[in-house]
Protein backbone atom coordinates (compact mmCIF):
# COMPACT_ATOMS: atom_id res chain seq x y z
CA UNK A 1 0.00 0.00 0.00
CA UNK A 2 1.26 3.46 -0.84
CA UNK A 3 0.07 6.89 0.22
CA UNK A 4 0.87 9.86 2.43
CA UNK A 5 2.33 13.22 1.59
CA UNK A 6 5.97 12.21 1.33
CA UNK A 7 8.49 14.97 0.69
CA UNK A 8 7.13 18.09 -0.99
CA UNK A 9 9.63 19.38 -3.56
CA UNK A 10 10.84 22.96 -3.55
CA UNK A 11 8.10 24.96 -5.31
CA UNK A 12 8.63 26.29 -8.79
CA UNK A 13 6.34 28.68 -10.62
CA UNK A 14 5.28 27.53 -14.07
CA UNK A 15 4.89 30.23 -16.71
CA UNK A 16 2.92 29.96 -19.94
CA UNK A 17 4.69 32.07 -22.54
CA UNK A 18 3.12 33.77 -25.53
CA UNK A 19 3.59 30.61 -27.59
CA UNK A 20 1.61 28.78 -24.87
CA UNK A 21 4.72 26.91 -23.72
CA UNK A 22 5.23 26.48 -20.00
CA UNK A 23 8.76 26.63 -18.61
CA UNK A 24 10.15 26.57 -15.11
CA UNK A 25 11.59 29.81 -13.77
CA UNK A 26 13.71 30.44 -10.71
CA UNK A 27 12.63 28.64 -7.53
CA UNK A 28 10.76 30.86 -5.08
CA UNK A 29 12.20 32.00 -1.78
CA UNK A 30 12.98 29.00 0.36
CA UNK A 31 10.41 28.39 3.03
CA UNK A 32 7.67 30.37 1.27
CA UNK A 33 5.36 27.38 1.23
CA UNK A 34 4.58 25.26 4.25
CA UNK A 35 3.73 21.60 4.11
CA UNK A 36 0.29 21.46 2.53
CA UNK A 37 -2.61 19.04 2.83
CA UNK A 38 -3.45 16.79 -0.15
CA UNK A 39 -6.18 19.24 -1.14
CA UNK A 40 -3.62 22.02 -1.60
CA UNK A 41 -0.42 20.62 -3.18
CA UNK A 42 2.68 22.49 -4.35
CA UNK A 43 2.36 24.97 -7.19
CA UNK A 44 3.68 22.53 -9.79
CA UNK A 45 0.75 20.20 -9.11
CA UNK A 46 -1.28 22.14 -11.69
CA UNK A 47 1.47 21.89 -14.30
CA UNK A 48 0.59 20.40 -17.67
CA UNK A 49 4.20 19.26 -18.12
CA UNK A 50 3.05 15.64 -17.83
CA UNK A 51 0.79 15.95 -20.86
CA UNK A 52 1.77 13.55 -23.58
CA UNK A 53 0.34 11.70 -26.54
CA UNK A 54 -0.07 8.06 -25.58
CA UNK A 55 -0.71 5.31 -28.08
CA UNK A 56 -2.60 2.13 -27.46
CA UNK A 57 -0.31 -0.79 -26.58
CA UNK A 58 2.47 1.64 -25.63
CA UNK A 59 4.31 0.49 -22.51
CA UNK A 60 4.03 3.13 -19.80
CA UNK A 61 5.05 3.43 -16.16
CA UNK A 62 2.62 3.54 -13.25
CA UNK A 63 3.29 7.30 -12.88
CA UNK A 64 2.57 7.89 -16.56
CA UNK A 65 -0.63 5.86 -16.36
CA UNK A 66 -1.92 7.85 -13.38
CA UNK A 67 -0.83 11.14 -14.96
CA UNK A 68 -2.86 10.20 -18.02
CA UNK A 69 -5.86 9.32 -15.84
CA UNK A 70 -5.63 12.78 -14.25
CA UNK A 71 -5.52 14.39 -17.70
CA UNK A 72 -8.60 12.41 -18.68
CA UNK A 73 -10.41 13.53 -15.52
CA UNK A 74 -9.87 17.20 -16.42
CA UNK A 75 -11.99 16.69 -19.53
CA UNK A 76 -14.98 16.27 -17.22
CA UNK A 77 -14.68 19.68 -15.55
CA UNK A 78 -18.06 21.38 -15.48
CA UNK A 79 -19.90 18.27 -16.70
CA UNK A 80 -20.21 16.03 -13.66
CA UNK A 81 -21.92 17.85 -10.79
CA UNK A 82 -23.02 16.73 -8.27
CA UNK A 83 -20.38 14.04 -8.84
CA UNK A 84 -16.57 14.42 -8.93
CA UNK A 85 -14.35 14.45 -11.98
CA UNK A 86 -12.67 11.06 -12.41
CA UNK A 87 -10.32 9.59 -15.00
CA UNK A 88 -9.27 5.97 -15.53
CA UNK A 89 -6.62 4.09 -17.49
CA UNK A 90 -6.26 0.32 -17.98
CA UNK A 91 -2.91 -1.29 -18.71
CA UNK A 92 -1.80 -4.87 -19.20
CA UNK A 93 0.33 -6.66 -16.61
CA UNK A 94 3.41 -5.56 -18.56
CA UNK A 95 2.30 -1.90 -18.69
CA UNK A 96 0.81 -1.73 -22.19
CA UNK A 97 -1.90 0.93 -22.49
CA UNK A 98 -5.22 -0.82 -23.16
CA UNK A 99 -7.89 1.88 -22.79
CA UNK A 100 -8.92 5.02 -20.93
CA UNK A 101 -12.03 6.97 -20.00
CA UNK A 102 -13.46 9.77 -17.90
CA UNK A 103 -16.72 10.59 -16.14
CA UNK A 104 -18.88 13.17 -17.88
CA UNK A 105 -22.24 12.69 -16.24
CA UNK A 106 -23.15 9.16 -17.35
CA UNK A 107 -21.13 6.01 -16.74
CA UNK A 108 -18.31 6.36 -14.27
CA UNK A 109 -14.74 6.56 -15.57
CA UNK A 110 -13.90 2.96 -14.66
CA UNK A 111 -16.86 1.63 -16.65
CA UNK A 112 -16.07 3.90 -19.61
CA UNK A 113 -12.49 2.58 -19.69
CA UNK A 114 -13.67 -1.04 -19.35
CA UNK A 115 -16.19 -0.62 -22.17
CA UNK A 116 -13.56 1.04 -24.35
CA UNK A 117 -11.24 -1.97 -24.13
CA UNK A 118 -11.51 -4.46 -26.97
CA UNK A 119 -10.01 -7.06 -24.69
CA UNK A 120 -8.82 -6.93 -21.09
CA UNK A 121 -5.93 -9.37 -20.72
CA UNK A 122 -5.26 -11.41 -17.62
CA UNK A 123 -3.45 -9.48 -14.91
CA UNK A 124 -4.63 -6.06 -16.11
CA UNK A 125 -4.27 -2.99 -13.86
CA UNK A 126 -6.77 -0.15 -13.52
CA UNK A 127 -5.44 3.31 -12.60
CA UNK A 128 -8.16 5.67 -11.39
CA UNK A 129 -8.02 9.13 -9.83
CA UNK A 130 -10.65 8.43 -7.15
CA UNK A 131 -11.41 5.30 -5.14
CA UNK A 132 -13.98 3.21 -7.06
CA UNK A 133 -17.50 3.62 -5.69
CA UNK A 134 -19.12 0.81 -3.79
CA UNK A 135 -22.80 1.77 -3.86
CA UNK A 136 -25.83 1.65 -6.12
CA UNK A 137 -26.67 5.17 -7.27
CA UNK A 138 -27.72 6.28 -10.73
CA UNK A 139 -25.29 3.60 -11.92
CA UNK A 140 -24.27 0.23 -10.43
CA UNK A 141 -21.19 0.08 -8.17
CA UNK A 142 -17.92 0.36 -10.07
CA UNK A 143 -16.35 -2.23 -7.79
CA UNK A 144 -18.53 -4.96 -9.26
CA UNK A 145 -17.82 -3.82 -12.83
CA UNK A 146 -14.08 -4.06 -12.08
CA UNK A 147 -14.42 -7.57 -10.66
CA UNK A 148 -16.61 -8.71 -13.55
CA UNK A 149 -14.03 -7.40 -16.03
CA UNK A 150 -11.35 -9.63 -14.49
CA UNK A 151 -9.08 -6.75 -13.48
CA UNK A 152 -6.65 -8.02 -10.86
CA UNK A 153 -5.05 -4.80 -9.63
CA UNK A 154 -6.45 -1.33 -8.92
CA UNK A 155 -4.37 1.76 -8.14
CA UNK A 156 -6.28 4.87 -7.10
CA UNK A 157 -4.97 8.32 -6.21
CA UNK A 158 -7.49 9.68 -3.70
CA UNK A 159 -9.64 7.88 -1.14
CA UNK A 160 -13.34 8.68 -1.49
CA UNK A 161 -14.37 10.94 1.44
CA UNK A 162 -18.06 10.58 0.65
CA UNK A 163 -19.47 8.11 3.22
CA UNK A 164 -22.19 7.05 0.78
CA UNK A 165 -19.75 5.78 -1.85
CA UNK A 166 -16.68 4.94 0.28
CA UNK A 167 -15.34 1.47 0.94
CA UNK A 168 -14.57 0.46 -2.62
CA UNK A 169 -10.94 -0.32 -1.90
CA UNK A 170 -11.75 -2.68 0.96
CA UNK A 171 -14.48 -4.41 -1.04
CA UNK A 172 -12.07 -5.03 -3.90
CA UNK A 173 -9.42 -6.41 -1.53
CA UNK A 174 -11.97 -8.74 0.02
CA UNK A 175 -12.81 -9.94 -3.49
CA UNK A 176 -9.19 -10.84 -4.26
CA UNK A 177 -8.16 -7.70 -6.15
CA UNK A 178 -4.78 -6.16 -5.31
CA UNK A 179 -5.32 -2.52 -4.29
CA UNK A 180 -2.89 0.38 -3.86
CA UNK A 181 -3.67 4.03 -3.20
CA UNK A 182 -1.92 7.39 -2.93
CA UNK A 183 -0.14 7.51 -6.30
CA UNK A 184 -0.12 11.21 -7.36
CA UNK A 185 -2.64 11.94 -4.64
CA UNK A 186 -1.83 15.64 -4.39
CA UNK A 187 -2.14 16.36 -8.10
CA UNK A 188 -5.40 14.41 -8.43
CA UNK A 189 -6.78 16.12 -5.30
CA UNK A 190 -5.95 19.56 -6.66
CA UNK A 191 -7.74 18.94 -9.94
CA UNK A 192 -10.75 17.55 -8.05
CA UNK A 193 -10.63 20.30 -5.41
CA UNK A 194 -14.12 21.66 -6.20
CA UNK A 195 -15.88 18.40 -5.32
CA UNK A 196 -13.54 17.66 -2.40
CA UNK A 197 -14.27 21.12 -0.99
CA UNK A 198 -18.00 20.47 -1.33
CA UNK A 199 -17.71 17.21 0.59
CA UNK A 200 -15.50 18.77 3.29
CA UNK A 201 -17.41 22.06 3.75
CA UNK A 202 -20.90 20.98 2.64
CA UNK A 203 -21.00 23.81 0.12
CA UNK A 204 -19.55 24.35 -3.35
CA UNK A 205 -16.06 25.67 -3.88
CA UNK A 206 -16.24 29.39 -4.65
CA UNK A 207 -13.74 31.04 -7.00
CA UNK A 208 -13.60 34.80 -7.59
CA UNK A 209 -12.34 35.88 -11.01
CA UNK A 210 -10.79 39.36 -11.12
CA UNK A 211 -9.43 41.23 -14.14
CA UNK A 212 -7.36 44.25 -13.09
CA UNK A 213 -4.45 46.51 -13.84
CA UNK A 214 -1.08 46.09 -12.15
CA UNK A 215 -2.16 48.65 -9.56
CA UNK A 216 -5.29 46.67 -8.77
CA UNK A 217 -7.90 48.74 -10.62
CA UNK A 218 -10.93 47.19 -12.33
CA UNK A 219 -12.28 50.41 -13.84
CA UNK A 220 -11.09 53.94 -14.59
CA UNK A 221 -12.37 57.00 -12.75
CA UNK A 222 -15.21 57.38 -15.28
CA UNK A 223 -16.27 53.73 -14.78
CA UNK A 224 -14.80 52.35 -18.02
CA UNK A 225 -13.70 48.72 -17.69
CA UNK A 226 -13.84 47.12 -21.16
CA UNK A 227 -11.35 45.82 -21.91
CA UNK A 228 -8.57 45.79 -19.32
CA UNK A 229 -7.09 42.42 -20.30
CA UNK A 230 -6.18 41.01 -23.70
CA UNK A 231 -8.27 38.89 -26.04
CA UNK A 232 -6.24 35.80 -25.12
CA UNK A 233 -6.95 36.32 -21.43
CA UNK A 234 -10.65 36.74 -22.15
CA UNK A 235 -10.59 33.49 -24.12
CA UNK A 236 -9.06 31.81 -21.08
CA UNK A 237 -11.91 33.16 -18.96
CA UNK A 238 -14.39 31.63 -21.43
CA UNK A 239 -12.72 28.25 -20.89
CA UNK A 240 -12.86 28.78 -17.13
CA UNK A 241 -16.59 29.42 -17.40
CA UNK A 242 -17.12 26.21 -19.34
CA UNK A 243 -15.47 24.30 -16.50
CA UNK A 244 -17.72 25.88 -13.85
CA UNK A 245 -21.17 24.73 -12.76
CA UNK A 246 -22.58 28.21 -12.29
CA UNK A 247 -21.49 31.82 -12.66
CA UNK A 248 -22.61 34.31 -10.03
CA UNK A 249 -22.91 38.05 -10.61
CA UNK A 250 -24.79 40.98 -9.11
CA UNK A 251 -27.58 43.19 -10.40
CA UNK A 252 -25.17 46.13 -10.18
CA UNK A 253 -22.75 44.38 -12.57
CA UNK A 254 -25.59 43.49 -14.95
CA UNK A 255 -26.72 47.13 -15.03
CA UNK A 256 -23.20 48.49 -15.48
CA UNK A 257 -21.76 46.02 -18.00
CA UNK A 258 -24.68 44.03 -19.47
CA UNK A 259 -22.53 40.86 -19.51
CA UNK A 260 -23.44 37.69 -21.42
CA UNK A 261 -21.48 35.33 -19.12
CA UNK A 262 -21.31 32.34 -21.44
CA UNK A 263 -18.39 30.16 -22.50
CA UNK A 264 -18.42 31.78 -25.97
CA UNK A 265 -18.20 28.37 -27.62
CA UNK A 266 -15.35 27.08 -25.44
CA UNK A 267 -17.66 24.42 -24.00
CA UNK A 268 -20.97 24.11 -22.24
CA UNK A 269 -22.60 27.22 -20.81
CA UNK A 270 -22.93 27.20 -17.01
CA UNK A 271 -26.01 28.29 -15.11
CA UNK A 272 -26.05 32.06 -14.58
CA UNK A 273 -27.05 33.37 -11.14
CA UNK A 274 -27.91 37.05 -10.62
CA UNK A 275 -28.06 38.31 -7.03
CA UNK A 276 -29.54 41.59 -5.80
CA UNK A 277 -32.78 43.22 -4.74
CA UNK A 278 -32.97 45.78 -7.54
CA UNK A 279 -34.72 45.05 -10.81
CA UNK A 280 -32.87 44.49 -14.08
CA UNK A 281 -34.23 45.23 -17.55
CA UNK A 282 -35.95 42.39 -19.38
CA UNK A 283 -33.75 42.80 -22.46
CA UNK A 284 -30.33 42.38 -20.80
CA UNK A 285 -28.05 39.74 -22.33
CA UNK A 286 -27.92 37.58 -19.22
CA UNK A 287 -31.62 36.78 -19.60
CA UNK A 288 -31.28 35.41 -23.13
CA UNK A 289 -31.79 31.77 -24.08
CA UNK A 290 -28.08 30.86 -24.30
CA UNK A 291 -28.10 29.44 -20.78
CA UNK A 292 -30.33 29.09 -17.75
CA UNK A 293 -30.49 32.18 -15.57
CA UNK A 294 -31.61 32.14 -11.93
CA UNK A 295 -32.32 35.32 -9.99
CA UNK A 296 -31.97 35.62 -6.22
CA UNK A 297 -33.68 38.71 -4.82
CA UNK A 298 -31.12 39.29 -2.09
CA UNK A 299 -27.39 39.65 -1.53
CA UNK A 300 -27.31 37.28 1.42
CA UNK A 301 -24.53 34.72 0.84
CA UNK A 302 -26.59 32.09 2.67
CA UNK A 303 -29.27 32.34 -0.01
CA UNK A 304 -26.61 31.65 -2.63
CA UNK A 305 -25.26 28.66 -0.70
CA UNK A 306 -28.77 27.30 -0.21
CA UNK A 307 -29.49 27.43 -3.95
CA UNK A 308 -26.13 25.91 -4.83
CA UNK A 309 -26.61 23.03 -2.39
CA UNK A 310 -30.10 22.33 -3.70
CA UNK A 311 -28.73 22.11 -7.24
CA UNK A 312 -25.70 20.02 -6.27
CA UNK A 313 -23.16 22.45 -7.73
CA UNK A 314 -19.52 21.60 -7.13
CA UNK A 315 -18.08 24.97 -8.10
CA UNK A 316 -19.26 28.58 -8.38
CA UNK A 317 -17.39 31.22 -10.34
CA UNK A 318 -17.92 34.77 -9.11
CA UNK A 319 -17.85 37.42 -11.84
CA UNK A 320 -18.95 40.65 -10.24
CA UNK A 321 -17.71 44.00 -9.07
CA UNK A 322 -15.67 44.52 -5.93
CA UNK A 323 -18.63 45.15 -3.60
CA UNK A 324 -20.22 41.72 -3.94
CA UNK A 325 -16.91 39.86 -4.23
CA UNK A 326 -15.56 41.58 -1.14
CA UNK A 327 -18.69 40.67 0.82
CA UNK A 328 -18.09 36.99 0.05
CA UNK A 329 -14.40 37.38 0.93
CA UNK A 330 -15.26 38.94 4.30
CA UNK A 331 -17.72 36.13 4.93
CA UNK A 332 -14.93 33.58 4.47
CA UNK A 333 -16.57 32.05 1.39
CA UNK A 334 -13.89 32.71 -1.23
CA UNK A 335 -11.74 29.58 -1.54
CA UNK A 336 -9.81 30.66 -4.60
CA UNK A 337 -9.02 33.83 -6.54
CA UNK A 338 -8.06 33.79 -10.21
CA UNK A 339 -6.48 37.14 -10.96
CA UNK A 340 -5.85 38.31 -14.52
CA UNK A 341 -3.52 41.32 -14.47
CA UNK A 342 -2.84 43.53 -17.46
CA UNK A 343 0.56 45.28 -17.70
CA UNK A 344 -0.98 48.71 -17.35
CA UNK A 345 -1.74 51.30 -14.66
CA UNK A 346 -4.73 53.57 -14.02
CA UNK A 347 -3.50 55.32 -10.89
CA UNK A 348 -7.06 56.16 -9.92
CA UNK A 349 -10.38 54.44 -10.39
CA UNK A 350 -12.18 51.47 -8.83
CA UNK A 351 -10.08 49.04 -6.79
CA UNK A 352 -10.55 45.30 -7.30
CA UNK A 353 -11.38 44.79 -3.60
CA UNK A 354 -13.44 47.05 -1.36
CA UNK A 355 -12.81 47.82 2.30
CA UNK A 356 -12.15 44.62 4.25
CA UNK A 357 -12.15 46.56 7.55
CA UNK A 358 -8.66 45.31 8.34
CA UNK A 359 -7.11 47.49 11.03
CA UNK A 360 -3.71 45.81 11.43
CA UNK A 361 -1.49 43.38 9.57
CA UNK A 362 -2.40 40.43 11.78
CA UNK A 363 -5.96 40.57 10.37
CA UNK A 364 -4.88 40.24 6.75
CA UNK A 365 -6.33 37.51 4.53
CA UNK A 366 -3.53 35.31 3.18
CA UNK A 367 -3.70 32.97 0.19
CA UNK A 368 -1.10 30.68 -1.38
CA UNK A 369 0.09 31.13 -4.97
CA UNK A 370 -0.91 27.89 -6.72
CA UNK A 371 -0.03 28.81 -10.30
CA UNK A 372 1.30 31.68 -12.42
CA UNK A 373 0.91 31.90 -16.19
CA UNK A 374 1.61 34.48 -18.86
CA UNK A 375 -1.30 34.54 -21.29
CA UNK A 376 -0.74 36.90 -24.18
CA UNK A 377 0.30 40.16 -22.58
CA UNK A 378 -1.30 39.39 -19.22
CA UNK A 379 -0.56 37.53 -16.01
CA UNK A 380 -2.90 34.86 -14.65
CA UNK A 381 -2.32 34.18 -10.97
CA UNK A 382 -4.23 31.44 -9.14
CA UNK A 383 -4.48 31.94 -5.38
CA UNK A 384 -5.89 29.33 -3.02
CA UNK A 385 -6.73 29.51 0.65
CA UNK A 386 -4.70 26.69 2.12
CA UNK A 387 -5.84 24.40 4.90
CA UNK A 388 -2.81 25.43 6.94
CA UNK A 389 -3.77 29.09 6.81
CA UNK A 390 -7.37 28.29 7.73
CA UNK A 391 -6.27 26.23 10.70
CA UNK A 392 -3.94 28.98 11.93
CA UNK A 393 -6.71 31.58 11.67
CA UNK A 394 -4.86 33.69 9.15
Amino acid sequence: MTGGLGVIPEPTVKVRMRENQRVAVAPLIKGLMRRLSPLFPPRDATSKSRSRVLKMNQVISADAAMARAIECARAGLGKTFPNPIVGAVITSASGELISEGFHQGGDHAEVVAINAAKNIPAGATLYVTLEPCNHQGKTPPCTQAIIDAGIKKVVYAVSDPNPIAAGGGEYLRASGVEVEYGLMEREASFDNRAWLTKIAKERPRITWKIASTMDGKVATADGTSKWITSELARADVALLRSQSDAIVTSTATVKADNPLLTSKGAGKNPVRIVMGSSEIASNVQILNADAETVTIKSRDPEDLISLAKSRGFNQLLIESGPTFGTALLKAGLIDEVILYQAPTFFGSGTSSISDLEIANISQRLDFEIADVEVIGADLKITLVKSANLEESGR
